[in-house]
């Protein structure tokens, strides 16, 4: 899960890395009154899960409350790349002398857990190591031993490379104690209250959500039918296609994407507008389930449904798929392409050729279900 920037600085706050005073408030007249209480200039910042921010207007710096409340009632219901604005963060502004980058991160790649930094702050680090790949410092961190911070600090300027790695530290102890795969400061700052953690972003390890105390809001961002899905415990990705994928599986789906989105671009069609995977054991609650949010989606035309039963048995998701056209009713709009193979395969297609439902089209293997699924979306514009 990643978290908002004002749940990420007080994770920071919790174990002592240096933040700004501030306050995440949801009206204009709450962002005047946090403004007062902070006292002199402040920063209004947009909360929302995407970079960006300040090129959208997101971010504003004021210096009277009365300036606040107009930058927060101008902040507060934006659109920043697909995400609406429903609080912002007001924090204090201080002078600052320099700017830094520091993150720990989970490496796949390595197989390890990785430390960053730069004396580069303030910027995209992608264009960082893109521009001056030595400018950006990466240590491996043995789990068991933890951090170097003098290793990751070397090229700090000396006057400042103690206090940085102090707060390196700490931020390794956010890291671990706070099951996080990813744990990033841009910018770090030199301030002349010291330096100071200006903004953070957390990921959290959803694997370690059993034994985590603190809860976090994800209701309020973020696109709705994933927060649809995810209520319902399904594995969903929302992308900006018009045909609706639903496979078991991880690579199945994956594969599934692939082949839809080839065949999209013969057709003329967009390509994939999800990725769900149903899973190896789905019941046919959960195939009415991840069919009720796709075909929610307005921008789906048609929908492939690609399962090779294993655990999964064909005859649950061909109930399912019946069970959930049942269900939606009149609001059931959209052409079904089903591909069906594996365990239970000949009751499975029995299933629905006794349903004999009209938006149902059973085919036969994956290339050519693509094809009839992007040739229904064509037909659906």
């Amino acid at each position: 899960m990643d978290l908002f920037e004002h749940e990420a600085r007080d994770l920071f706050e919790k174990h002592g890395v240096p933040v700004p005073r501030g306050r995440v408030v949801a009206e204009p007249a709450e962002a005047r009154a946090a403004a007062a209480a902070i006292g002199g200039s402040v920063v209004v910042k947009a909360q929302v899960k995407t970079g960006g921010r300040g090129k959208a207007g997101g971010v504003r710096v004021v210096h009277t409350a009365d300036d606040a409340e107009q930058a927060a009632d101008d902040i507060l219901g934006m659109d920043i790349k697909g995400h609406t604005v429903h609080r912002v963060l007001v924090t204090e502004a201080g002078e600052i002398a320099e700017e830094y980058y520091v993150s720990f991160l989970l490496d796949r790649a390595g197989r390890t857990f990785l430390a960053m930094a730069s004396v580069h702050g303030g910027m995209e680090i992608e264009e960082v190591a893109a521009t001056d790949p030595a400018a950006l410092r990466r240590v491996p961190v043995d789990p068991l031993t933890g951090v170097d911070a003098a290793e990751v600090t070397a090229g700090f300027p000396a006057d400042v490379r103690a206090e940085v790695a102090g707060v390196v530290e700490k931020l390794w102890a956010v890291f671990v104690a706070e099951d996080c795969t990813l744990v990033e400061v841009n910018p770090l700052a030199r301030t002349s209250a010291g330096i100071v953690a200006l903004d953070g972003k957390i990921t959290l390890d959803d694997n370690a959500d059993f034994r985590r105390s603190d809860s976090f809001d994800d209701s309020a961002d973020g696109d709705p039918l994933e927060r649809e899905a995810h209520a319902k415990g399904l594995n969903y990705v929302k992308l900006d296609g018009d045909i609706g994928v639903i496979g078991n599986g991880a690579g199945l789906v994956m594969s599934t994407l692939d082949v839809v989105a080839s065949a999209a671009a013969e057709a003329g069609a967009r390509g994939p507008a999800d990725f769900l995977d149903i899973g190896g054991g789905a019941s046919a609650e959960v195939i009415v389930n991840g069919l009720t949010v796709i075909l929610g989606d307005p921008q789906v035309r048609s929908v492939f449904v690609n399962v090779f039963g294993g655990i999964t048995a064909c005859d649950a998701v061909a109930t399912g798929i019946v069970r959930s056209l049942e269900v939606l009713g009149s609001r059931a709009t959209k052409p079904l392409v089903v591909r069906l193979d594996g365990n239970n395969v000949t009751e499975g297609r029995r299933i629905l050729a006794d349903a004999a439902h009209p938006l149902v089209t059973v085919v036969a293997t994956m290339d050519d279900a693509a094809r009839e699924a992007a040739k229904l979306a064509i037909a659906e514009v």
